[in-house]
C-alpha cells in the first residue's frame, strides 16, 4: 500500500516563505513523476509543479519564479519551496505521484492535503 504523507502547510504572511515536504511510502520501486497541485475555495483544482524522477520541471503559470519543487528520489520525497508569497496562493495543497511501481502494480495517488494561508 502507497502512501503520501506531507507536511509543511500553515500560515504566513504575504511575501513570506514556506516548504512543503511529502513523502512517499510503501514498497516502491521507482515513481515517475512527483507534483504539488492545489485547490482554493471554489475553484477547481490546479497545477503548481511537477518534477520528473530525472529531474525536468513545470510549473503552473502563477508560481513560475517565485516555488522551486525539487526531489529526493533516495526518499521518494518531493520539496516544495514557496517564497514570496501572495494571498492567492491559499489553497489546500496536494501532493500527487503518478506512475509508482510497486511489486504488485503501477499507479498514481493523493496525498491527504495540505492548507497554506498567506495573510495580506
Amino acid at each position: 500500500q502507497v502512501q503520501l504523507g506531507e507536511s509543511g502547510g500553515g500560515l504566513v504572511q504575504a511575501g513570506g516563505s514556506l516548504r512543503l515536504s511529502c513523502a512517499a511510502s510503501g514498497r516502491i520501486f521507482s515513481i515517475n513523476v512527483m507534483g504539488w497541485y492545489r485547490q482554493a475555495p471554489g475553484k477547481q483544482r490546479e497545477l503548481v509543479a511537477t518534477i520528473t524522477s530525472g529531474g525536468i520541471t513545470n510549473y503552473g503559470d502563477s508560481v513560475k519564479g517565485r516555488f522551486t519543487i525539487s526531489r529526493d528520489n533516495a526518499k521518494n520525497t518531493v520539496y516544495l519551496q514557496m517564497d514570496s508569497l501572495k494571498p492567492e496562493d491559499t489553497a489546500v495543497y496536494y501532493c500527487n505521484a503518478e506512475g509508482v511501481i510497486t511489486l504488485t502494480k503501477t499507479g498514481d495517488y493523493w496525498g491527504q492535503g495540505t492548507q497554506v494561508t498567506v495573510s495580506s
